[in-house]
C-alpha cells in the first residue's frame, strides 16, 4: 500500500493583503492632510495692508485669535487655533498692540504674539527742547494714559524713546530723567580737568545755553569753549536765550529782543549778571553736554553768526568788532536790516 502524498499548506487569508493596502492608504491621507494643514499654516494671509490688533492682557490663544479674525490677519480663529496647537508650541502668547503686516502667515503671525513683537511708539525729544514742549510732546502722543506735570527744566535727556499703548505718560517721563541723570553722572565723571563747571548741575546750565547758541555739532566745543572762557576771566556770558527764557519759558520768542528784556533783572539774564543763571534753560542733549566737560582747546571769547549757518569767533574785542560789521553787511545785503 502506497504512503499517501502530504497535504498542501492552507492558503493565509486574502483579508491580511487588503488590510495592509487600506493601512497604507490612511497613511498616504494622514500624511497628505497634514501637509495640506502646513501649507494653509505658511500660506500668505488675508491682509491686504498692515492691520493693528489688540491683544488683552490674560486673552487666551482662543480669544486672540478671534481678535486676529475682527481685524482680518487671518481667515478663521477656529482653524488658527487648532493649527496652533499642531505647529505652533507650546510658548504662550503675550499680550499687547501689533502691528501685523500684510500678507503675513498664520505661522509668521503666531511668531510674533509669542515672541512679544508688539507696535512700538515713539515719542522724540530734540536736542535743546524746553520742558515745556517735553510736556506738550508727552501730553499729545497718541495712546499714553494719565497726565504729568511739566519736568524740572534740564532733567530730561533728549533721544526717542518707544513706549506701548497703555503705557503712562509719568512712566515715559521716568525714563527719559533716568535716562538724563545716568548719562550726566558717566559724562561728569570723565570730565576734562580743565572744565570750568565745577557741578554737575553748572554742567547742565551751561550745556543748555550751548545748545540753544548753535545748531551746528562741530562749533559746540568751540561755543562751550568762549563761555567756559568769560567764566573763568569773570566776564558777564551775555547769552541771548538766557534773557528769552524768563519771558517763554523756552518757547520761541517770535520778535526781537526788547530792551527793556535786554536790561531785566532776575536769575536768568547774563546780560545783568556775571556766572551762570540758576538753571538750565532747556533739556540738553549727550554732545552739549560732554562739550562743556571738554571745551575746545582755544582762547576765543567772542563769536557771532558768519551768514551760512555757523559762527566766527574771536579772541579779541577788535577782531569781534570787525566780524560784526561783516555779519551787518550780510544782513543788509540781504535786505535784513
Amino acid at each position: 500500500m502506497s504512503e499517501d502524498a502530504p497535504a498542501a499548506a492552507p492558503k493565509r487569508p486574502r483579508r491580511r493583503r487588503r488590510g495592509g493596502c487600506f493601512l497604507f492608504l490612511l497613511v498616504l491621507l494622514l500624511a497628505a492632510g497634514a501637509f495640506g494643514a502646513l501649507q494653509i499654516w505658511t500660506w500668505a494671509g488675508p491682509a491686504q495692508q498692515n492691520v493693528t490688533v489688540l491683544i488683552p492682557e490674560g486673552a487666551s490663544l482662543s480669544r486672540a485669535a478671534t481678535e486676529l479674525e475682527k481685524a482680518g490677519a487671518i481667515r478663521s480663529a477656529r482653524m488658527f487655533v487648532l493649527l496652533s496647537r499642531v505647529f505652533g508650541g507650546s510658548d504662550p502668547i503675550k499680550a499687547g498692540e501689533y502691528r501685523v503686516p500684510a500678507r503675513l502667515s498664520q505661522a509668521d503671525v503666531l511668531k510674533m504674539l509669542q515672541g512679544g513683537k508688539t507696535l512700538q511708539r515713539m515719542v522724540m525729544i530734540a536736542p535743546g527742547t524746553p520742558s515745556i514742549l517735553v510736556y506738550e510732546a508727552l501730553m499729545k502722543a497718541p495712546q499714553l494714559t494719565g497726565t504729568i506735570e511739566v519736568p524740572a527744566e534740564g532733567t530730561v535727556l533728549p533721544d526717542s524713546y518707544a513706549y506701548n499703548r497703555g503705557d503712562t505718560r509719568q512712566s515715559v517721563l521716568d525714563r527719559m530723567q533716568r535716562a538724563m541723570t545716568d548719562y550726566l553722572a558717566k559724562a561728569w565723571a570723565a570730565r576734562k580737568p580743565g572744565a570750568v563747571v565745577t557741578s554737575p548741575e553748572a554742567a547742565l546750565a551751561l550745556a543748555s545755553i550751548v545748545e540753544k547758541e548753535t545748531g551746528k555739532a562741530s562749533e559746540r566745543r568751540m561755543v562751550a569753549a568762549v563761555y567756559s572762557n568769560r567764566l573763568r576771566t569773570g566776564m558777564m556770558l551775555q547769552a541771548d536765550p538766557t534773557i528769552i527764557y524768563p519771558v517763554t519759558h523756552g518757547k520761541p520768542l517770535g520778535r526781537r529782543i526788547l530792551r527793556s528784556e535786554l536790561e531785566a533783572r532776575n536769575d536768568y539774564n547774563t546780560y545783568q549778571m556775571v556766572g551762570l543763571p540758576k538753571g538750565p534753560i532747556a533739556n540738553p542733549g549727550r554732545e552739549a553736554i560732554d562739550a562743556v566737560l571738554d571745551p575746545a582747546p582755544s582762547a576765543a571769547l567772542y563769536f557771532v553768526a558768519d551768514g551760512s549757518g555757523g559762527h566766527v569767533f574771536a579772541d579779541t574785542l577788535e577782531q569781534h568788532n570787525a566780524n560784526v560789521q561783516k555779519w551787518y553787511a550780510i544782513r543788509r545785503a540781504r535786505g535784513e536790516m
